[in-house]
């Protein structure tokens, strides 16, 4: 399928899908990042969100210009304070206030932001940070809690802690959940947090992803990943698991009970399944996964400790290129919708199992249709190749390019191609990020081959002049003859 088709498709799809398509279900909602190098309008991006009939939405900071796209909406916003800035709010009570102020108060009045949660860091006690947030994320928690309640906000919004789902876990010996207890290291700061929020009425959020399950578990049971069963079970106290999220969330009720907070709220941060950056990051799974979980939640089964409506926050809403890649090449692939806002695979939120495609984001404009690959006619290719490529890999997106994506298998060339363009569309098609040594050109044929999607980066909102440049490119490098 080339571009033009592809465009086609996701016009047609969003036609039909505004029609079809069921809204969510009440207790659903979207992680939005912003990570990325060439983010959509906001406003595009809440236009989208309503589209979908999505309310909730969960952000990674409070950055003014995103936030404000929610304003005179009913979408219930959580907003985020980040891991770097708790050391500041932890140490002087005055630099909270002022953040609440600036990130919180401004927006409640009439017309505002729906602010329902603020997110106190994101996952500060995983295990790799190495304790990097383990004294100051508490003190924090408290002088953001103090300043809510200052303002007069304190029955209406909440604050949480978003932690990973490492934060508790059974014995190696015992691995059934109602072993389930807080990892050992922060077992104190664990049981002192969560009775402090339990006091205020604040919930447990807490991210849980069984695709990491599968990821990092080489011999972790593939079917206990998605909802559809067909695998194994786990048997305990006259529970049956068929499912890791389910295990892993009862796990956590039990080390809730533990520590004197059984009845404790708890939201399910982040949940989703990438679709490219490994051999299970794919289209087809994360098809399975989505559409089991989401007719799980459409049942409001909850799970064998916890019956009853999910509260869950879908990660995420669009792919995101700057994302750390440590954990993973697919860490740019979590995504609901492509970085354009084309939805990526059909998907019910309502739970009802229709196979409709989402409502993609309406008005996002592209640069012109050019593509940066190598040529064929240049002398010493295969010289130049390697340093090239890791030159423009080390500046671009090519993640797709790893074991077990869905570019993985392009000859030399063509890999090539792929990374040459991925750091020309980066560059915003700035001619002179087409030449590498003399060994690449511009083509207005489309790229893609064999399943691997060259793409074409849209006007960014982050940088207006792009268009005037792209459409400057595009003519120059006609007159200058590099275009074939």
């Amino acid at each position: 399928m080339d571009r033009r088709e592809i465009l086609i498709w996701a016009c047609c799809a969003a036609a039909v899908t505004s029609i079809l398509a069921s809204p969510a279900a009440a207790a659903i909602g979207v992680n939005y990042g912003t990570m990325m190098s060439h983010p959509m309008l906001p406003t595009t991006v809440v236009k989208m969100i309503q589209a979908n009939g999505i309310k909730q939405v969960k952000l990674f900071d409070a950055d003014a210009w995103t936030l404000s796209a929610f304003g005179g909406t009913d979408i219930e916003v959580m907003v985020a304070i980040p891991n770097e800035m708790l050391s500041r709010i932890s140490g002087d009570y005055d630099h909270a206030k002022d953040w609440v102020k600036e990130n919180v108060t401004k927006y409640t009045h009439d017309g505002g932001v729906n602010i329902k949660y603020v997110a106190v860091g994101n996952e500060p006690f995983l295990t790799a940070y190495n304790g990097s947030f383990m004294n100051t994320t508490f003190p924090a928690l408290k002088n953001i809690q103090k300043a809510i309640e200052e303002a007069g906000l304190a029955n209406q919004i909440k604050v949480t802690v978003p932690l990973n789902a490492d934060v508790y876990n059974s014995p190696d010996n015992n691995p059934v959940p109602s072993a389930g207890v807080f990892r050992s290291d922060i077992r104190k700061l664990m049981v002192d947090m969560v009775i402090f929020m339990f006091s205020k009425g604040a919930p447990f959020t807490v991210n849980i992803y069984p695709f990491l399950s599968l990821y990092q578990n080489p011999d972790f049971p593939v079917n206990f990943a998605f909802f559809d069963g067909g695998g194994r079970t786990v048997n305990d106290q006259n529970h049956q698991y068929t499912n890791v999220f389910d295990a892993n969330y009862d796990t956590l009720v039990w080390a809730l009970k533990k520590a004197g907070v059984g009845d404790m709220k708890i939201l399910v941060g982040e949940a989703g399944w990438p679709t490219d950056g490994d051999k299970h990051a794919t289209f087809d799974l994360a098809t399975r996964f989505y559409d089991g979980f989401l007719r799980k939640m459409a049942k409001n089964e909850g799970t064998p400790m916890r019956p009853g409506e999910l509260e869950v926050y879908l990660f995420g809403l669009v792919d995101e290129d700057m994302k750390s890649v440590a954990p993973g090449n697919f860490e740019r692939h979590w995504g609901i919708f492509t970085f354009d806002g084309r939805p990526k695979f059909p998907m019910d939120l309502s739970g009802k199992g229709n196979d409709n495609y989402l409502v993609g984001a309406v008005g996002v404009q592209h640069l012109p249709d050019q593509w940066c690959v190598v040529n064929p006619q240049a002398k010493d290719i295969q010289a130049k190749l390697g340093p090239n490529v890791e030159y423009a890999c080390s500046l671009s997106d090519c993640t797709s390019l790893g074991y077990g994506s869905s570019c993985n298998h392009l000859d030399r060339i063509s890999n090539a191609s792929y990374a040459f363009n991925m750091y020309f569309q980066m560059q915003d098609q700035d001619i002179r990020a087409c030449d590498f040594g003399g060994i690449a050109m511009l083509t207005t044929k489309n790229a893609s081959k064999d399943g691997c999607f060259f793409p074409i980066q849209i006007i960014s909102a982050a940088r207006p002049a792009a268009a005037a440049v792209g459409r400057w490119l595009l003519l120059g490098a006609a007159a200058l003859g590099l275009l074939i």
